[in-house]
């Protein structure tokens, strides 16, 4: 039985990998459900943005409506921002 290096040591910190051969590692593609590979997959920068973030203060009982309906609360204001201006277009 081989004796397996430790990555840490006796303080508490981590040992040099790089003589630890290539074999231990394994891609995480290899590894890793494709649910877990899709919810910590990294985006590339964005090319152009299509949206500009921004702060803003919004009474309470709204903000607790919006995110009483789950994740996408903050797309759904956006999309009822729009539709208020799509129907009040003397307030643009």
């Amino acid at each position: 039985m081989t004796k397996k290096k430790l990555l840490t040591n006796r303080d508490g910190e981590v040992n040099d990998l790089s003589d630890i051969s290539e074999g231990v590692f394994k891609p995480a593609e290899k590894i890793l459900s494709a649910s877990l590979l899709k919810k910590v997959a990294v985006r590339g920068q964005q090319k152009s943005p299509v949206k500009d973030r921004i702060t803003i203060r919004l009474s309470h009982d709204v903000v607790t409506k919006f995110r009483a309906t789950g994740d996408g609360w903050q797309a759904r204001v956006d999309a009822a921002l729009k539709e208020w201006l799509s129907t009040h277009p003397s307030a643009i």
